[in-house]
């Protein structure tokens, strides 16, 4: 295994376990969270794990999820 597949695998993980400790979040928050997630896990995998590309894929995948049926 690949050490971008182990962390698209670890990253996926967390997100669940992140995602059921939030059941009393509304859709809105709910959709940020996991919009922050997914791009988080994106940024890092198309950058190589790269900080930068994590972060920034967080923070697009953020507002966009926040905007998610507004």
């Amino acid at each position: 295994m690949t050490n971008s597949k182990k962390v698209l695998a670890a990253s996926a993980v967390v997100l669940m376990l992140g995602l059921s400790a939030c059941s009393n979040m509304s859709d809105r928050d709910r959709n940020t969270a996991i919009g922050a997630g997914a791009g988080g896990v994106a940024g890092s995998v198309l950058t190589g794990g790269s900080t930068t590309g994590t972060i920034g894929g967080a923070v697009v995948g953020g507002i966009i999820g926040n905007q998610v049926k507004k």
